[in-house]
């Protein structure tokens, strides 16, 4: 179950992957926190910017869709396969 996205990985990372949640503190200006995974939920920190990307919204439609964005992780919770999420947000990078 959850959202499967093809996978895509590039060579270049462009957010941080914390394995532990973290304060607020830990985002920078002009970034956010998001959850992701199925089971075992890793934290990424990536750019606001996002948010506007068509790719980036139909994910987040398709999350809202399937599970509704009330989550006891008190944060943005995605759940989908980390590695697919990687290629999005990699892909993303070109944007």
């Amino acid at each position: 179950m959850g959202i499967h996205l093809p996978r895509r990985i590039h060579g270049k990372q462009i957010f941080r992957r914390n394995l532990s949640p973290s304060p607020a503190a830990d985002v920078p200006k002009g970034h956010f926190a998001v959850y992701v995974g199925e089971l075992e939920k890793k934290r990424f920190v990536i750019p606001v910017s996002y948010l506007k990307h068509p790719s980036f919204k139909n994910l987040l439609s398709q999350v809202e869709d399937e599970f509704g964005f009330d989550h006891p992780m008190g944060a943005l919770t995605i759940p989908c396969s980390e590695e697919p999420f990687i290629g999005l947000i990699s892909s993303l990078n070109s944007w």
